[in-house]
C-alpha cells in the first residue's frame, strides 16, 4: 500500500513540487519501501527515530529534520540531516553553527514560521522573520534555503489557505531583500490533509505522512515501554506534523 500511495501522490504533485516523507513514528522497513517507490526525502521529527532509519537507509536519500531541535541534539542532527526546516531562534541558529564548523560543514536550514501566530507552538512570527534571518545569514557555517510552517491544525484544508498564503508572501519579500548567505529556495508547507492548498499558494516542499504510510500505529500503553522510551529520548513531545 506504502508503494501505491507514493506513486499516486508523485504522479500527482505539479513539476517542481518536491515530495517530503514525513516519517515519525515508522519503522526502518516502512521508509525503505517508501524509498523503493520513488521518495527521495525523508523528514523525521526526532534524532533519535533518524539514526535507526539512517542506519538503514544512508544516503540513498536526502534527510529533512522537521521536529522542535533542542540544543543538545544539534550535534547529531548537523551530522544526520542535509536540511533543518525547524530554525526559529539565534541561540539555535549559533549551536548549528559550532556543530556545522566542528565538521567543516555548510548547514543549509530554513526558518520556521509561526504563520498563526500560536503561543503554544515553535516558530517565529511573520513580522520577526526578517530581523532573524539577517542575524542568522552573519553564521558562517549556516546558510538560508527558505521557510517552513504548518500553520493552525483545522480539518477544513481550505482554512489552512490564509497561513500559506502569509509564508508565500514573506518568502517572496526575504528573496527581493537578496541578504548574503540568504537563497530563498525552498518553501515547505502543507501536510497529508492540505498539501493540495499548500501546492496552489506556492509551496514546492510538501511534507506528507498518513498519506503516504496510512494512520500512526497506536502508542503503546507498556509502562516499561513509555519508562524507557522516556529515558533515552530527552526530546518533548512534539505537536509537529501530527497529521490527521
Amino acid at each position: 500500500m506504502i508503494r501505491e500511495n507514493v506513486r499516486a501522490v508523485l504522479a500527482e504533485l505539479p513539476a517542481g513540487v518536491e515530495l517530503e516523507a514525513a516519517a515519525k513514528s515508522r519503522r526502518p522497513e516502512e521508509i525503505l519501501e517508501a524509498v523503493e517507490a520513488g521518495v527521495r526525502i525523508i523528514g523525521e521529527n526526532y534524532v533519535q527515530e533518524a539514526q535507526a532509519a539512517f542506519a538503514a537507509i544512508g544516503r540513498r536519500v536526502r534527510w529533512h529534520f522537521i521536529g522542535h531541535l533542542q540544543t543538545n541534539k544539534v550535534k547529531k542532527a548537523v551530522e544526520i540531516f542535509d536540511l533543518i526546516e525547524t530554525v526559529d531562534s539565534l541561540d539555535l541558529g549559533r549551536e548549528i553553527e559550532k556543530r556545522a564548523q566542528a565538521l567543516g560543514k555548510i548547514q543549509p536550514v530554513l526558518i520556521e514560521i509561526n504563520s498563526g501566530r500560536e503561543p503554544q507552538k515553535f516558530g517565529v512570527f511573520p513580522e520577526e522573520a526578517a530581523d532573524l534571518i539577517r542575524e542568522i545569514s552573519r553564521l558562517s557555517h549556516v546558510r538560508i534555503e527558505g521557510l517552513m510552517t504548518m500553520g493552525p491544525e483545522t480539518g477544513d484544508p481550505e482554512e489552512s489557505r490564509p497561513y500559506f498564503r502569509t509564508t508565500k508572501e514573506l518568502f517572496d519579500k526575504i528573496k527581493k531583500m537578496r541578504l548574503p548567505n540568504v537563497a530563498m529556495l525552498r518553501l515547505s508547507m502543507g501536510m497529508s490533509h492540505s498539501y493540495r492548498v499548500a501546492v496552489e499558494e506556492g509551496a514546492n516542499l510538501v511534507r506528507l505522512g498518513t498519506k503516504l504510510f496510512g494512520p500512526r500505529p497506536a502508542k503503546t500503553a507498556d509502562p516499561k515501554t513509555a519508562a524507557k522510551k522516556s529515558e533515552r529520548e530527552t526530546e518533548p513531545v512534539d505537536h509537529k506534523e501530527s497529521e490527521p
